[in-house]
């Protein structure tokens, strides 16, 4: 299995889960960890939060001995302050401090940071320049093939990003315009890697272990970055690690598997988040696990009623049976 060096932190594989926000807490990050991934990367955390000492910012912040190696996500768009938070951070338990280049929501663009930075060369190098300065742990930089088709410059960010001193990028396929919509050009990976001297990570249209063995084949990426692939998904991890190393497609988990799962992911959230949140929040997660199962509309009507981890357990084990299939 090849392995992914990024500065001085060695992964022990090249499958990243990608940044999510309202999906990549702490929670999933261990189970996808669990699950074979090489490292993980918290939401996207706002550096003037930080700044602001918002106190929303502490769980975002949060990342425990087990899920490491793993980089926490930084945006804004002051260099000052991008510098200063990657700073005061740094003695925290990550790895690496990512850089969102690549968030399509209106409001960060509206406010100049994410996707909007890619329209902005000279202020990408000011903010990588100062983070690489405030720190010593590796700068990573994660961005689009562009803000549109009429402004495709991933190959200029990224040559920027290395002569920074970026120590890896990840690159998405898709402008800010595309969103998630269309298809992903993993040919614009593939120039960002020949531009490139450092490790060029490949993000967009992942969602099982031939699409990675294929973006791998076709870009000469260094490591895949999994976003929506993963959701309701952890299994992407083990059966992808097993694809590349054997050559065969291991079977998706099985109704158990995908139950076991279930549970095992909504306890995991109570004990984190309480178990009222955590119901609330495992409604979207369970849609996904169910998501093409017999009968999973019917479900995921059930699954917005509950309220209980025991409400919960009581739905799994009436609904996903062996017999429900």
């Amino acid at each position: 299995m090849k392995k992914l060096k990024i500065g001085n932190v060695e992964l022990e594989n090249n499958l990243i889960l990608a940044p999510m926000a309202g999906v990549t807490d702490l929670p999933y990050r261990l189970i996808c960890r669990k699950m074979g991934c090489g490292m993980v990367v918290t939401e996207m955390v706002s550096a003037k939060a930080i700044l602001y000492k918002n106190k929303n910012t502490k769980t975002l912040l949060e990342v425990r001995e087990e899920e490491r190696p793993a980089a926490v996500q930084l945006f804004g768009s002051d260099p000052e302050i991008m510098g200063e938070i990657a700073a005061q951070i740094e003695d925290g338990p990550y790895d690496i401090i990512d850089v969102n280049m690549g968030c399509p929501v209106p409001k960060i663009v509206g406010n100049g940071e994410g996707s909007a930075l890619m329209r902005d060369p000279k202020k990408v190098e000011q903010i990588i320049t100062s983070m690489v300065r405030h720190v010593k742990k590796p700068v990573t930089v994660k961005f689009r093939k562009g803000f549109n088709d009429a402004s495709v410059n991933a190959v200029e960010i990224a040559r920027i990003a290395e002569g920074c001193g970026a120590a890896a990028v990840a690159v998405h396929g898709r402008t800010r315009e595309q969103y998630y919509s269309g298809k992903a050009d993993w040919d614009i990976i593939r120039q960002v890697k020949e531009a490139v001297k450092i490790p060029v990570i490949g993000n967009g249209d992942v969602f099982g272990p031939e699409d990675a063995k294929a973006m791998l084949e076709e870009t000469g990426c260094d490591g895949v970055m999994i976003a929506r692939g993963a959701k309701g998904n952890p299994w992407i991890f083990s059966r992808t690690l097993h694809y590349l190393e054997t050559g065969e497609v291991p079977p998706g988990p099985s109704v158990k598997e995908i139950r076991d799962m279930i549970l095992y992911h909504g306890r995991l959230l109570a004990e984190y988040k309480g178990e009222n949140m955590a119901m609330r929040e495992m409604r979207k997660h369970m849609a996904w696990y169910t998501a093409g199962l017999p009968h999973s509309a019917a479900l995921r009507n059930e699954i917005n009623q509950i309220e209980t981890l025991e409400e919960m357990e009581q739905l799994l084990e009436s609904r996903l049976t062996i017999r429900a299939l």
